[in-house]
Order: C-alpha cells, then structure tokens, then sequence
C-alpha cells in the first residue's frame, strides 16, 4: 500500500466564489473562515466569495487561499481520509504546516496575514517574475548569473517549467538570453513584485519576529519545505525555514521526486486550481493525482479509499 500526500497550492489560483459550497454546505468548513475573520479582523466571506478587487492583492489573497485550503481540508478529513506526508508550494506550504500539526489554526491565519502584508510592503518597484518553458534547468541557472542586475530561479515547478525572479531590466536580459539558448517560451507573469527572490529578504526578516511570538507543536505528520525540498525533522527548525522561504527558490519538483522515492504514490491536491496536479503528472505519470477544489470533487475520493 503506497502512502498519499497532502498537496497545497500557491499564490495564482484564486479565484471569487472559491470555497463557496464548502462553506455553505459543512459547518467544519464554515468555521474555518470564522476563524481566519477573528484572526485578521477581514470580512473573509466578503473577500473570497463577492466580486473585489483585494483579491489578487497579496497581502489579501493569502489569507484568502489559505482559509480556503484549510476549510477544503476539514472537508477532506471528514471523508476519514489522512495523509501520510504533506507540503505545499510558497504560502500553500502553511496548509502543510497545518496539516502536520506544528501551529494552532488562529496563530497560522494571524501568521499568513503578516506574511502578506510584509511580502506586500516589501515589494521594490521594477520586480518582475517570468516562467521559462523548455530550457534546461543548468542553462537558466547558468544565465542568470551572466545576466548584469539580480535574477534567480524562483520556482523549480517540473520539468520543463521553472520560474525567474528579480529586477525587471534582468529577467528581461535573462528572457532574451534564454531564448537565443534554446527555450521554448518564456511567459512574464502577472504578479505585483519579484517573490522568492534575494530582494524580498527583509520580509523575511520580519516574518520571523511575528513568528517568535508563536508556540510551535511538535510534527504529527511529516512535511517538506521548500528551501530543502527535504522533511522538517524538528519543530524548532521551522521559523528559521519560513523566514528563508520568502526570499529563496521553491523547490517544488525536489519536494515532489522525495515523497515519490518515499513510497507517495497518491497526491491529493487541496485548495483552489489545479496547478500541482499538473506538476506532479509531469514529474511522475505513473503516480495518482487529484484536485479538491470543489464540492463534488469529493467523490474523486471515494475511489481513493477503495483502491
């Protein structure tokens, strides 16, 4: 019997009304959003499920995503379905936290409203993020230090896609340079500053100060970060780990190749969208992988439980 992961996803795939039929249909998914509304003084219903413009304004839409993933958690667990292992990619990873058991629900949304707010404030102007398709991931490293300005890998999705992170003028020059080398695509996107990048350090730095506020609990479930692509042994490590994430790459692929060597042979992805799930077939095809977004995707798990 192969062990199944808890997967959650990051920032780019919220949408208005996500988690809507979850709230309205389970009071443990309800309650969720209550507690993340205590923990923030924001109108959660008001932010996730009517038309706004917070929503794709980081320091909104991360406590958005993540009272939605966690809300679609309860719904999961509900179903009597545990995971073995679990992680997420950049916020998603709180839904991992979470999961494993290290911080109390009010703490974390406490947490991630912080995390947005910094990541926001700390935002320089001229930051930009671009997805690299078809290059080889020792050619973009490579061009990213040749390139005069700042530019680093942000995120390692899967084969084939990896994303750069920095000064606009530099991930410009990278883009030129990666498509004279050979890249099929290179695809600017809409975000509102370079994130996992060296230029967000000092959100980071504040970060850990709200987090030394916070009692940690000891691991229930192991979980992954992204700075290693490894499991966190020790609570103690994870405030330090979580001020590094916000400036340095996600090593989503790493993560996902682990749990597989692991004996993960069932990744269940939790919250809005459907982009890890997309990840992991392009990782590994032979492994399962679902998404949970929705109501009805429920039953996606029935099956699970009978395989």
């Amino acid at each position: 019997m192969g062990k199944t992961a808890f997967i959650f996803p990051g920032q780019g795939s919220q949408y208005v009304g996500m988690g809507k039929d979850f709230h309205d249909s389970i009071p443990a998914c309800k309650a969720v959003y209550e507690t993340a509304q205590k923990a923030s003084g924001l109108d959660m219903k008001a932010l996730c499920f009517e038309e706004n413009e917070k929503l794709s304004v980081t320091e909104y839409t991360q406590i958005a995503m993540l009272a939605t993933e966690i809300a679609i958690l309860k719904a999961v667990e509900e179903k009597g379905i545990r995971a073995d292992v679990t992680a997420g990619l950049s916020l998603g990873e709180y839904g991992a936290i979470y999961t494993a058991g290290v911080m109390e629900l009010e703490a974390l949304f406490r947490i991630i409203r912080k995390r947005g707010i910094y990541m926001q404030e700390a935002v320089p102007e001229g930051g930009a993020m671009t997805a690299v398709l078809g290059a080889k991931t020792e050619v973009i490293e490579r061009i990213c230090k040749e390139v005069s300005g700042q530019v680093s890998i942000a995120n390692y999705n899967c084969p084939g896609q990896i994303v750069i992170t920095g000064e606009s003028g530099a991930v410009k020059e990278a883009e030129e340079k990666l498509m004279q080398s050979g890249a099929k695509r290179c695809i600017p996107l809409k975000v509102s500053g370079p994130f996992h990048s060296p230029m967000l350090r000092e959100a980071g730095v504040k970060l850990r100060k709200e987090l030394d506020t916070v009692t940690l609990q000891e691991i229930r479930t192991p979980y992954l970060t992204n700075v290693t692509a490894d499991y966190v042994d020790d609570c103690s490590k994870v405030k330090e780990l979580l001020e590094k994430q916000v400036s340095s790459p996600v090593r989503w692929q790493q993560s996902v190749e682990k749990m597989i060597a692991d004996g993960v042979d069932t990744f269940i992805e939790i919250g809005p969208g459907k982009t890890l799930t997309g990840f992991v077939r392009k990782i590994n095809k032979s492994v399962t992988a679902v998404n949970i977004e929705k109501l009805e995707d429920l039953e996606k798990l029935d099956a699970l439980v009978q395989k």
